[in-house]
């Protein structure tokens, strides 16, 4: 059967030229624009120590998130908001998404974004499994869970949503257990560049 996403997310990512600003039309979204938007699942946002801004916005289906584009209000906005980024941010459309865990969290006080490449996205598959979920949610219980976000050109992100940082920190120093760590070697060989890390130490989180 082929792989169908219940969700699509839309990246945002660049160099903040306000960040004050960028906060602001953010919350604005939420109080005027996100009790409009139909299908809408939630939203994390937030600014990394180097000024890097980045947005997941989680909607339940392609089609929703293209008709919330089609409202004037929602362009207005968008027009408005892109504007406090530096010309050559980044917007990626992901339909193909998978969750672990909770998924977006409300609760989590860190959320790390991992960025990456993908040699081969069939064969990835088979380590997004929930056996595979199980066991990093008992090796790490810091962790309330995430989204496995593919992008059209090739590239991934996997967004990570943590209890404390404080928590995150010490649980990515515990050795972890011989049989996954084996699972998620062999799963790393499914990527072609060295990852990078954005740490949102004061994630803005929205849901419904």
């Amino acid at each position: 059967m082929p792989f169908q996403s219940r969700m699509h997310v839309r990246i945002v990512q660049g160099k903040a030229r306000d960040p004050t600003a960028l906060r602001t039309a953010v919350d604005r979204w939420y109080r005027e624009l996100a009790p409009g938007a139909r299908g809408w699942l939630g939203m994390t946002a937030g600014l990394t120590e180097d000024g890097t801004f980045i947005s997941l916005t989680r909607f339940k289906s392609t089609r929703a998130i293209h008709r919330n584009d089609r409202k004037r209000a929602q362009r207005e906005w968008w027009e408005a908001t892109s504007a406090l980024l530096d010309g050559d941010f980044a917007v990626h459309d992901c339909p193909d998404v998978e969750k672990f865990g909770e998924g977006g969290s409300d609760t989590a006080e860190f959320v790390q974004l991992i960025q990456t490449r993908i040699r081969d996205r069939e064969g990835l598959r088979p380590f997004w499994t929930e056996e595979e979920r199980q066991a990093m949610a008992e090796a790490r219980p810091d962790t309330i869970g995430g989204l496995f976000i593919v992008h059209p050109d090739g590239g991934a992100t996997i967004a990570v949503y943590f209890t404390t940082e404080e928590d995150a920190r010490e649980g990515e120093s515990r050795p972890m257990p011989a049989d996954l760590k084996a699972w998620r070697d062999a799963e790393m060989m499914h990527y072609t560049a060295e990852a990078s890390f954005f740490d949102l130490r004061d994630p803005w989180l929205f849901s419904p």
